[in-house]
C-alpha cells in the first residue's frame, strides 16, 4: 500500500488529512492494485530532494524556492530535506504555509506589488523581513508599515526588481513587473537609507534555455548599481532555470551558474554582493507525474480524465510537450507501433485540448492509463474546480522520473 490521499484542488489551505501507510509502490504496481478512475499525482520525494541538493550545492549563494511553482506540503518537506532553507513567497497564504511547516525558514516576500494588509501580516505575524518592489509607491507602503525596532537585529530587506533585457524564455515575464534602468537606480538610492539589506533582482523568464540571458541581466543590474551610486548588498538572479521536455534539452545547470558567476565577477563590485536565486521548475518538475485514464478513443484523439483545467494547463495553449507512456489496463504488452495522438480533457469546454503530439502505442484503448511526466512544476498548482473535475489522488512513488535533465540526479 502506498502513501496516498484524495484531495480537491492542490493548493495551500485546501488540504485534507494525509493517510499514512506502508512503503510506497512503484507506479505500475499502484495502478494495477488500485485501478484508479480519477487522476493520480505520483510524487517522487527522493527526486525532489536530490534536485535541491544539486542546486544548493552548485549555486554560490542562497537558494529561494519559488513556492508558487508547487506548494504541496510534501514537496516542501522534500525540498527541506534537500537543503533548501529559503522560500520565495508571493502571498500571505504561501507565507503562512511555509511558516507552519518550518518555523526557522527564511521567507522572502518577492511579489513586487502587495496589499497593505498583506505586508502587515507578513511583517508582524510571520517575521518576514525581505520585500521586493519596483515602484516608489510600493516603497512608500513598505516604509509606512515595516517599522524597524532597535531590537530587530534582522532589519528590513528591500530588493528592487529590474526589468531585464528580452530573452528567448518559454514564458516572457517582462510585461508586468520590473523597473526601467533609470527608475531602478532611483529606487536603489531612495531605499538605501532604510534597508539593512539592499538588493536588486530580475527574472529572465520561465524555462529559459540561454545561459547568457542571465549574464546580460546581471550586466544591466550592474549599470543600475553604478548609476545609483550606492552599495548594494545582494543580486537576486531570479528563476527561469530550465528542465528537459521531449522537445527541449537544456544545457547542464553548471553552464547557467558559470555564466552568472562570470557576469557578477565582471561587475567588480566592492564589497562583492551576495547572490540569491529563485528556482522553481528546476527543483520540482521531475518530481511529479500524473496518471490519467483513457475514457474514449476516437481515431487519433484520446479523451482522458484530466486536462487544461487540471494538471495539464501547460499542455494546452502554451503547447508544452511532456514525456508520456501507456499503462495497459489488461496487462498486455503495448504495440510497438506508435501514433501521434492528441488529448482532450474531461470538461465540457472545447478548449480543453492538448494537441501534443503525444506519441503513444497505436493500440491505446478505453480503460488504459497514461503516465505523463515533468508535471511537478505548476501541474498541481494550476488545478481548478471547473465543471467539478477537481478531485485528484496524491501518492508517493519510488520511481525515477520519466525524463532526466542534465546536471540533476534522478534520486
Amino acid at each position: 500500500m502506498s502513501v496516498s490521499r484524495f484531495r480537491s484542488v492542490v493548493a495551500p489551505g485546501r488540504r485534507r488529512p494525509e493517510i499514512q501507510a506502508a512503503l510506497p509502490l512503484p507506479v505500475d504496481e499502484f495502478v494495477a492494485a488500485e485501478k484508479p478512475s480519477e487522476p493520480v499525482h505520483c510524487l517522487r520525494p527522493a527526486t525532489i530532494a536530490a534536485a535541491a541538493r544539486a542546486f544548493t550545492s552548485a549555486f554560490p549563494g542562497d537558494v529561494l524556492y519559488a513556492v508558487k511553482c508547487n506548494p504541496e506540503p510534501r514537496v516542501l518537506r522534500a525540498l527541506w530535506d534537500g537543503g533548501v532553507r529559503h522560500f520565495d513567497c508571493a502571498s500571505p497564504a504561501e507565507i503562512a504555509l511555509v511558516r507552519q511547516l518550518f518555523a526557522q525558514a527564511s521567507i522572502h516576500y518577492m511579489h513586487p506589488v502587495k496589499g497593505r494588509a498583506a505586508i502587515a501580516e507578513a511583517w508582524r505575524k510571520h517575521r518576514v523581513r525581505d520585500f521586493a518592489l519596483d515602484s516608489t509607491a510600493e516603497l512608500a507602503k513598505l516604509l509606512g508599515i515595516c517599522r524597524v525596532r532597535p531590537a530587530d537585529d534582522e532589519g528590513l530587506g528591500l530588493i528592487v526588481r529590474l526589468a531585464p533585457p528580452a530573452s528567448s524564455a518559454r514564458y516572457d515575464l517582462s510585461g508586468k513587473f520590473g523597473a526601467s534602468l533609470e527608475d531602478a537606480a532611483a529606487l536603489l538610492r531612495a531605499a538605501r537609507p532604510h534597508a539593512r539589506r539592499l538588493g536588486i533582482s530580475f527574472h529572465v523568464g520561465s524555462q529559459c534555455l540561454d545561459p547568457e540571458a542571465w549574464a546580460r541581466a546581471v550586466e544591466l543590474a550592474g549599470e543600475a548599481i553604478r548609476e545609483a551610486g550606492v552599495v548594494v548588498d545582494l543580486i537576486d538572479v531570479g528563476g527561469g532555470f530550465p528542465v528537459s521536455y521531449p522537445d527541449q534539452d537544456p544545457a547542464p545547470l553548471g553552464d547557467f551558474i558559470a555564466a552568472i558567476a562570470r557576469a557578477v565577477d565582471g561587475l567588480d563590485l566592492d564589497p562583492a554582493p551576495r547572490l540569491w536565486a529563485e528556482p522553481g521548475r528546476a527543483l520540482v518538475a521531475a518530481g511529479t507525474s500524473v496518471v490519467v485514464q483513457v475514457e474514449l478513443v476516437r481515431g487519433r484523439s484520446l479523451y482522458v480524465n484530466d486536462g487544461v483545467y487540471g494538471a495539464l494547463s501547460d499542455a494546452g495553449a502554451p503547447g508544452f510537450r511532456f514525456p508520456a507512456r501507456l499503462i495497459p489496463a489488461d496487462g498486455r504488452t503495448p504495440s510497438a507501433e506508435t501514433v501521434d495522438f492528441e488529448l482532450f480533457g474531461p470538461t465540457c469546454d472545447s478548449a480543453d485540448r492538448m494537441k501534443g503530439p503525444w506519441p503513444l502505442p497505436a493500440d491505446a484503448r478505453e480503460g488504459d492509463w497514461i503516465e505523463i511526466g515533468q508535471l511537478g512544476a505548476y501541474g498541481a498548482a494550476l488545478r481548478t474546480a471547473f465543471n467539478g473535475f477537481d478531485r485528484a489522488r496524491l501518492v508517493d512513488v519510488p520511481d525515477a522520473p520519466l525524463l532526466a535533465t542534465r546536471g540533476y540526479p534522478v534520486s
